[in-house]
Order: structure tokens, then C-alpha cells, then sequence
């Protein structure tokens, strides 16, 4: 049995904590120490944003970073939770979903530091003061990646490089879960927003990263007629393949600018930094962290890129319309007046929430006229299939 890690008590060397309260932190702090668990390593799209929003909050709050890469999603990632908190880590943070059952395990072993999880479902059915997790509202920036994707779709439309009928979208997804149901879905619903002719075809590749079947799969779908890809999967696979084959690309966390200049439109992504500021800042001032935590477009936790040069003209204004609407509330991305299944209108749906073994719908999550994502919960579980999108394959 490992020793519980008890929180040092010392006077605050940090000098802007006010992340947990909003403001300021004068009075006496505890230490913190802060250790993060990373399922791949920098060369991951989707490490890397969370490796440099960790950084960052550690930097801008004096805090000391320690860092495990390459943990996989089994008995490893309770190993180096462990690990972790037996060097004096009181702030534990794990970046994959796969990642949860074995940070809860270690949760229940030190129950004196504060465990932190993206992307899991668990922390408000398990009842553990030091167990939380996180996530925030990326499908409306997918939404408004989407609607850069659209305005593309209308310039090829209108320049005769294609007709309204084969304005078809790619999408290379990792699995058929919720979180990439949702991903895709309000991306769709953002293209066709303003190309009401869109439609898209999914593909999976089983793995969140897979270089080779990330861009085999962009390579079947350019093939298949899709004229614009996108992707919900960490390598640069996709944007490579697209950057070959001269087809416009969506990326997801962060820019391919640089590696794909001639394909790339525009990229959205989760900014982790508010998040790690204000955990690590209830650990500093002894103050609880949110069991679900769910940042948004205000909190400067769902971002854009800047438009790459192949977007088309008028799509930053499109954009800023758009989110201005989403922030308002007069926009919401699953406003169900605007999609069908198997043709007919969504009036109620049961969202597996709770997450049991047998995946049973637990919240109704239709009302006011569109779906209520992320709200019962942190971690998407909007999983309806809509029409105009077709899946390729659903082994994964």
C-alpha cells in the first residue's frame, strides 16, 4: 500500500492563483504540485494541446510540472498515477478516456490529492471528493469549423469545381463514440448551416492515433467523392493525404498550417489552460473542484485558428456571426428544427448520461427545441444518427 501524499501547507509563491475564485489570492496557499499523465507524446495533435496548456498554467502560476508521456489507456495509467502522487504530486491530471477506471482506482488510494480526468463520464456517479472531470463545449467550435467548411463548399459551387449535389464532406473518426458522434455531427450541422446541400461520409480507424489508417481513410473518402475532409483523430495522417491529393482539410487541436499550406482551412480545438488554472487554483486555496466542469466559447476554452488561405471570402465574418449567436443563446448547434432522423423530426431522446453496462438512456436531453449537450454532464453523449450522414463502417 502506497502512503498517502498529504498536502504541504506553506506560504503562497504564487502570485495570481485566482483561478478557482476569479480573483486574486493574497492569503496563505498550499503548495502545489502538479502532475499530468499523457496518453502519446508531443507528436500527437492531441497531447500536444494539452502538453502546452499545462505548461503554460504552470508557468503563469508557479507551480512545478512533472509530466508522464506515452501511458496507455490500462494498468499503466494507475501506475503512473501512482507514481505521481508518491513524488508529491497533489494535482494529478489524465489526458484520454481510456484513462478513467485506472485513475479512479488510484482516486480511492490517495485520497488526499485531487485526481482530474478529460473526456470521462464516472466522476458524478462515483461519489469521490478527489475525483472530477472535465471537458468543454468543442461541438460548438466543431459547429463553427463547420461553418468554414460550408462557405468553402458554396465557392467551389459557385467557381463550377463542383456541382450543389456533390458538395460531400469526408470525416475520419476514431471510434463510434459518443464524444466523435457529437463531434461530427455538429460540424455537419455547421457546413450545412450554409451549404444546406452538404452531405458527409465517416469513416473510423479503430485508434485515436494511426498515422497510416488516419490517412488511409482521407485517401478512401477523396476517392469516394468527398471534396473537403475533416477529422476527429490525432495525427497529421488526414491533412497530409489531403495536402497530396490538393483537397481542402479541417483539422482539429491546433493549426497544419505550417505542414499544409496549400489545404488548410481552419482548425478548433479545446483551450486546457483555463481549466488546469482554475483546478490548480482550488487545490492552492483548499477550495472544491467542480465534478463536472465544462468550459465554453466565454471562457476562452473552445478556440479557432486563424483561416488558412485557401478559405474562402467572407468566412471570418460568417464566423463571427455565428459565434456572437452560439454565446447569445440564439444559436444552439443541435437545434433540432435544423436536422431529421430517418426523416422525421427528434421531439425526445433518452441520453445515456450515467453511463451503466448496458448503455440505457437515463436523461431526457430534448427540450426547448434542441438538444441539451454537455449539460447533465461534462463529457458529450450526444449519439444520434441524423440524416445526410453516411457511415462508412461502425466496427470501432
Amino acid at each position: 500500500m502506497k502512503k498517502c501524499v498529504k498536502l504541504i501547507a506553506a506560504a503562497s509563491v504564487i502570485a495570481t492563483l485566482g483561478a478557482c475564485t476569479g480573483v486574486a489570492v493574497n492569503a496563505e496557499e498550499t503548495t502545489v504540485k502538479a502532475g499530468f499523465i499523457f496518453l502519446h507524446d508531443e507528436n500527437s495533435t492531441y497531447d500536444l494541446n494539452f502538453i502546452n496548456a499545462a505548461k503554460e498554467a504552470c508557468e503563469k502560476m508557479g507551480i512545478e510540472y512533472v509530466a508522464k508521456t506515452g501511458i496507455p489507456e490500462g494498468q499503466e495509467a494507475y501506475d503512473a498515477a501512482c507514481e505521481l502522487a508518491d513524488q508529491g504530486c497533489n494535482f494529478v491530471f489524465a489526458d484520454s478516456f481510456g484513462h478513467e477506471d485506472y485513475i479512479i482506482e488510484a482516486a480511492k488510494e490517495f485520497p488526499d490529492v485531487q485526481f482530474c480526468h478529460a473526456t470521462g463520464t464516472k466522476a458524478h456517479t462515483e461519489g469521490l471528493d478527489n475525483f472530477h472531470n472535465a471537458f468543454a463545449s468543442i461541438y460548438e467550435g466543431r459547429y463553427l469549423a463547420g461553418v468554414a467548411a460550408g462557405m468553402k463548399l458554396n465557392e467551389m459551387i459557385a467557381d463550377g469545381t463542383i456541382t450543389e449535389d456533390q458538395a460531400k464532406m469526408g470525416y475520419v473518426g476514431a471510434y463510434t463514440y459518443a464524444e466523435v458522434i457529437s463531434g461530427y455531427t455538429s460540424y455537419f450541422l455547421g457546413a450545412r448551416s450554409v451549404c444546406p446541400t452538404a452531405t458527409m461520409e465517416v469513416t473510423f480507424t479503430g485508434s485515436w492515433y494511426d498515422e497510416t489508417a488516419e490517412k488511409e481513410g482521407a485517401n478512401k473518402l477523396i476517392e469516394d467523392g468527398c471534396v473537403l475532409i475533416s477529422q476527429h483523430a490525432d495525427s497529421m495522417g488526414a491533412p497530409t493525404a489531403c495536402e497530396t491529393a490538393g483537397v481542402p482539410d479541417v483539422s482539429y487541436n491546433g493549426s497544419t498550417e505550417s505542414a499544409c499550406p496549400e489545404t488548410f482551412l481552419v482548425s478548433s480545438r479545446i483551450n486546457w489552460e483555463p481549466y488546469f488554472e482554475y483546478a490548480m487554483g482550488c487545490v492552492a486555496s483548499g477550495d472544491a473542484i467542480d465534478t463536472d466542469w465544462t468550459g465554453n466559447l466565454e471562457t476562452g476554452s473552445v478556440e479557432l485558428t486563424s483561416l488558412g488561405k485557401t478559405a474562402a471570402e467572407g468566412t471570418q465574418e460568417a464566423i463571427d456571426d455565428t459565434k456572437a449567436k452560439l454565446e447569445s443563446g440564439e444559436l444552439h448547434v443541435f437545434d433540432t428544427s435544423t436536422f431529421t432522423v430517418d426523416g422525421k423530426a427528434l421531439e425526445s431522446y433518452m441520453a445515456d448520461v450515467d453511463t451503466d453496462a448496458d448503455y440505457e438512456g437515463d436523461h431526457e436531453a430534448v427540450s426547448d427545441g434542441y438538444f441539451h449537450e454537455s449539460e447533465f454532464r461534462s463529457a458529450p453523449y450526444f449519439d444520434v444518427k441524423i440524416d445526410g450522414i453516411d457511415l462508412l463502417d461502425t466496427a470501432f
